[in-house]
């Protein structure tokens, strides 16, 4: 492993709708909702963020095959047990596609549930508790 000065700062989610994505992104995700210009928003979590590209925002520069609603893939740590996890989805009415089950992740053995966003993209609660 190289000791460079470097870690994730931010990733890019593509969404189709703005109040959509802000409603579910705060309350099932828990992250700040931060209005940016043309009634965008990215989402913050902590030190890292949830950068968006969608309607009415020109990103500039793009990746070779820009990332589209629906064709992403995120995990998130949840700091609890994964059963609150599951209880917190379930009180929020988004459907568990997968899970509890035994994942490897960022800190190791955990357990995860997958479940997805407004439009489609595969999210993931990981839980390292328990």
């Amino acid at each position: 492993m190289a000791d460079l000065p470097v870690s994730l700062d931010h990733s890019v989610i593509h969404v189709s709708d703005w109040d959509r994505a802000k409603a579910f992104y705060t309350k099932v995700i828990g992250a700040e909702a931060i209005a940016r210009e043309g009634g965008a928003y990215v989402f913050r979590l902590g030190s890292q963020q949830l950068n968006c590209h969608g309607p009415g925002v020109k990103a500039e520069p793009l990746a070779r095959i820009p990332v589209q609603p629906g064709n992403s893939d995120l995990c998130f740590c949840w700091n609890g047990s994964i059963e609150d996890a599951v209880e917190h989805l379930r009180a929020n009415d988004i459907e568990i596609e997968l899970g509890p089950v035994p994942r490897f992740g960022g800190q190791g053995k955990g357990t995860s549930v997958y479940f997805r966003d407004p439009d489609g993209s595969l999210m993931e609660f990981i839980s390292y508790h328990g």
